[in-house]
């Protein structure tokens, strides 16, 4: 039976509401009411705001972590994607905490006393959760954004010590802008959905926490979940009469399948459903562990410059994106917990205007955290286990056992700064308050996956976004430094109020975005001299150990071009290889091996000493021309089958005939 709720506008229809919710525990009824929100454009949350299906998914995440939750456990029925389970055991919400849910989108009870009067916050800081958790949600519309993957889903929520369940069932309502012409002069509220609710008998007393469960998922992200896109175009390359074009698109190395026509049956791709790194006797911890190292043997595979985006199908890099957002420890350990001496040398950055990096000295067995007193933020955190179907997320950066490049410098650099800026001389209505970070910037000569080159800015631990590759807008001439720098900002107090509604990108006029930025655009500055230095130190040490090695004219442009674009002198471009099969070739860590067969054509004609010389020296000067590409990032702008290709048709326009 249906019991009619009064309309969410005010705090005595949230106090009726309570009361209701709490009578349903003595009866069958359940209490109907309406979803409002205070402003319209919190409303578009119901109609999608974020950018992508995995993004609901962190929102959820965030919203367990707040809740000072020790695990979560997401389950989809991949590749299908009918259904989608969010499970955790944090405190789970009472009857009181979900009405002040519903009556407030976009109002959150978290950083503030009513926070702290329901329970949501510690009862010292509306800042922290309960548990000592420094919260990552603000706003209120963290549960909200599984708008981007169906319209009805339902909430199971119950707190410690509590002998009933609460059971909420949310349809969402599409805003329409014109919903404002209906409003009475002065009125703020619309409508986002219809809400469900009601008790039930729970003889776990001491059980606690909150399950989400989506079904419907919307057409739209379920395509997307399931990598629509990539296999509608192979299967219409498959089903194409011309071989050539069949065979020239490739499924993504590893992926969880793909569905028939019928949405029930798999179908195969070659001999198997799927393809992935783990299998059913690796433990979640080991299969994500195997799903990183697969990244890193790309690398002389395929590509000595692997990209997420070949090698993997959305689901999966979903999963990657998620391990990078959410506050999980690394696949080995944070780089602050390393110790440096012996396989990296540390710099710390200066923060004055023009300043410059200097050398830090290690003793035996410190960590860079000891050595710079920086904060442990982990131990803040404590167990925060997150499993994703089969796998448990851990951050995919490695540090060290990482392979090299060509160049003088093979030693990874590790450069750590530290800032607190009280912005003493602006008013706090125009500075945003204090702002507390931070932050290491790490050269090596070989990042992987290439979407971890760039900047990746953390607040309390968390982040919607991902790594920016352009350095929040750095610019220089030098491309290729930076194609070898991994940076982490890890904000502890300010920046809050820069980030966005959907929490993946920042207002880049906020005073602490302005202030980081020119920070970072600093620390590279330093890192770029202080990286130059040690190159020409290692250059004059070594400049009369070694034999001058005669370089042809073809083979000097290419290192002269690789130079200027790396900034690095001793810089040498990576070797380009016609291999007569796999198992002949170098396979460097930096090494482009291309199939000779698919980009020298097959000559029948008997061939005299002078036409064996010619093939050769176009061959050199192709191998020039792939590493002067490669300099300016071309190459790696295509997968393989196409680098052949254009490989190719170079090699034909360079052995064309002259009229």
């Amino acid at each position: 039976m249906k019991t009619p709720a009064p309309s969410l506008a005010d705090d005595s229809a949230e106090i009726a509401l309570i009361a209701q919710i709490h009578r349903s525990e003595k009866n069958s009824d359940f209490v109907a009411t309406t979803l409002r929100t205070d402003e319209r454009v919190i409303a578009r949350v119901t109609d999608g705001i974020y950018r992508r299906p995995g993004s609901a998914l962190r929102e959820l995440i965030s919203n367990a972590y707040d809740a000072d939750a020790t695990r979560v456990v997401i389950k989809t029925d991949a590749p299908r994607f009918e259904r989608i389970t969010v499970e955790d055991n944090g405190h789970g919400m009472s009857p009181e905490v979900l009405a002040h849910m519903l009556f407030h989108i976009g109002g959150s009870a978290k950083r503030s006393k009513e926070g702290q009067s329901l329970g949501v916050t510690a009862a010292n800081s509306p800042y922290h959760s309960p548990g000592g958790r420094r919260l990552i949600g603000k706003i209120g519309i963290g549960l909200f954004s599984v708008s981007q993957l169906t319209h009805s889903f339902q909430v199971i929520t119950k707190v410690k010590g509590d002998k009933f369940r609460t059971i909420a069932t949310i349809v969402l309502k599409q805003y329409a802008d014109d919903e404002a012409e209906d409003l009475k002069p002065g009125e703020k509220k619309y409508e986002s959905g219809k809400v469900n609710i009601w008790r039930e008998n729970a003889t776990d007393l001491d059980s606690h926490g909150t399950t989400i469960v989506l079904t419907s998922i919307r057409p739209q992200a379920r395509d997307t979940l399931r990598s629509r896109d990539i296999w509608a175009a192979i299967e219409q390359a498959e089903n194409s009469a011309g071989s050539e074009e069949a065979s020239s698109i490739e499924p993504p190395r590893f992926h969880i399948g793909r569905v028939g026509k019928s949405e029930l049956l798999l179908k195969k791709t070659g001999k198997d459903y799927s393809s992935l790194p783990w299998d059913g006797r690796d433990d979640p911890d080991r299969a994500f562990r195997k799903l990183v190292q697969a990244v890193w043997d790309e690398i002389g595979r395929s590509s000595p410059n692997p990209k997420l985006e070949r090698i993997f199908d959305y689901y999966l890099r979903m999963v990657w994106q998620l391990a990078l957002a959410v506050p999980v420890p690394y696949v080995d350990k944070h780089i602050f917990d390393l110790e440096p001496k012996g396989w990296a040398e540390v710099f710390e950055l200066s923060n004055r205007p023009k300043g410059s990096a200097t050398p830090a000295v290690f003793i035996q067995s410190e960590t860079i955290r000891k050595h710079f007193a920086l904060s442990d933020h982990v131990a803040k955190v404590g167990q925060f286990d997150v499993l994703f179907d089969e796998l448990k997320l851990v951050r995919p950066i490695r540090f060290r056992d990482l392979p090299g490049a060509s160049g003088a410098l093979q030693t990874p650099l590790v450069f750590i700064g530290k800032v607190r800026e009280e912005f003493s001389k602006v008013p706090k209505e125009l500075s945003g308050g204090p702002l507390s970070f931070e932050a290491y910037l790490f050269w090596t000569p070989k990042i992987a996956p290439t979407e971890h080159q760039g900047a990746l800015v953390r607040i309390h631990g968390s982040s919607g976004t991902l790594f920016d590759p352009t350095f929040l807008n750095y610019q220089t001439a030098e491309l290729i430094r930076l194609r070898q720098i991994t940076c982490e900002v890890f904000v502890h107090e300010g920046l809050d109020s820069a980030l966005n509604i959907d929490r993946e990108s920042f207002n880049a006029s906020h005073p602490h975005s302005v202030y980081i930025a020119k920070w970072l655009h600093s620390a590279l500055r330093q890192l770029a001299s202080s990286q130059k230095k040690l190159a020409n130190e290692i250059r004059e040490r070594t400049r009369g150990e070694s034999k001058e090695v005669a370089v042809s004219e073809i083979q000097r442009v290419a290192m002269d071009v690789w130079s200027k674009e790396s900034g690095d002198p001793d810089s040498k471009p990576p070797v380009v290889e016609l291999a007569d099969s796999e198992r002949k070739a170098s396979k460097g860590a930096d090494a482009y091996v291309f199939s000779r067969s698919a980009v020298v054509p097959e000559s029948n004609r008997t061939q005299t000493p002078r036409q064996r010389t010619h093939e050769a020296i176009l061959e050199e000067k192709l191998k020039s021309i792939a590493q002067v590409l490669a300099s300016f990032g071309l190459l790696d702008a295509v997968p393989k089958r196409k680098q052949e290709g254009l490989l190719r048709a170079i090699y034909q326009i360079l052995d064309a005939p002259e009229e």
